[in-house]
């Protein structure tokens, strides 16, 4: 086999890394996005974005060797990033929920250099919602607004059969104000969507309260599996065991994202809203029912509200988006 891989006879493979504040989900597909391998590292939680390109570059060479190749057999790579992404420079910036990640670093020729191969930049919530457009629960519409709950809370659009991208920073919904003068956001600023809903930002709070003496299991929990955060299945596990504190800050976040995806419909009137991200795909059918109920008080058309589905291609959807970039290249 390995001979035949040196003359050329390798298969036709993309590859693509979904980065996240909790995990990295890296994959390698053929060019009809069947999953050849695929591997999962968790995020680092300390250091800088070199060290998180390091870890990228570990789970995509594992995802390329669970295929039967090299990262440098692959077409190109592609990475679904948070932060501010500038495709045409390969570079990311401002991606708060990574360890020391302010400054713009050149996230494209680290992973070039460290696989082998070119590597092609996007947003994560951007890619993620491009792929449940293209392959997944979006494939019915022309229009459409993914929203990825999970560690944050991304955006991404699609407008007549488009991708919109606006000046590099639309979509982000999770900075929409949903309070004004409201409780402070990783992101700086006062009353952000995220600030009530963003996993990061829940956790944040959690601990606030349980240092001044409100109770819960939620560390507890973290502890028995091994966690150094609330994950999403400490958050489900918390709910499950009947736990007050996480029971309410899930139940507010409900509301805060109503809110805010219900202001983002009344201004783009999209056909379909995708349901995402870490908390989204592992709270599943019964929160998207949760989050449409809660747009409805706050829809200007309240008659015609749009279609609320669950994202299809569950974990995977992220790394499928990045993948895509290759061939849009």
């Amino acid at each position: 086999m390995e001979a035949a891989r040196q003359a050329g006879s390798a298969p036709e493979a993309v590859g693509g890394i979904d980065l996240g504040g909790t995990k990295i989900e890296a994959i390698v597909t053929d060019t009809s996005y069947r999953v050849l391998g695929n591997a999962r590292h968790p995020t680092p939680t300390t250091g800088g974005p070199a060290d998180v390109a390091n870890a990228m570059a570990a789970a995509l060479t594992e995802a390329a060797k669970a295929a039967g190749l090299e990262p440098a057999q692959l077409l190109g790579v592609g990475v679904g990033s948070p932060g501010s992404v500038d495709s045409q420079a390969g570079t990311v910036a401002r991606a708060e929920n990574l360890p020391g990640w302010y400054a713009s670093f050149p996230l494209a020729a680290a992973l070039a250099s460290a696989l082998g191969t070119k590597v092609t930049l996007g947003n994560d919530v951007g890619v993620a919602t491009n792929a449940e457009f293209v392959l997944g629960a979006g494939q019915p519409y022309r229009s459409l607004l993914g929203v990825f709950w999970g560690t944050g809370v991304g955006g991404g659009l699609i407008l007549d059969g488009q991708p919109w991208h606006g000046r590099g920073g639309a979509g982000e919904i999770g900075h929409t104000v949903i309070v004004e003068d409201g409780r402070h956001c990783t992101c700086g600023r006062r009353g952000c969507l995220e600030a009530y809903a963003g996993r990061g930002a829940m956790e944040l709070h959690a601990r606030s309260l349980h240092e001044k003496g409100e109770k819960t299991r939620l560390f507890e929990l973290a502890k028995e599996h091994g966690r150094d955060r609330l994950t999403s299945g400490i958050w489900e596990r918390a709910l499950e065991h009947g736990d007050k504190m996480a029971t309410k800050l899930i139940d507010r976040a409900v509301l805060a994202l109503g809110t805010g995806i219900a202001s983002a419909v009344n201004l783009l009137d999209i056909e379909a809203v995708i349901i995402g991200g870490g908390l989204g795909v592992r709270f599943g059918e019964p929160y998207r029912d949760r989050i449409a109920e809660a747009m409805q008080p706050h829809l200007f058309n309240d008659s015609r509200p749009p279609a609320v589905h669950l994202a299809g291609l569950g974990d995977l959807g992220g790394a499928l988006g990045a993948a895509l970039l290759v061939a849009a290249k």
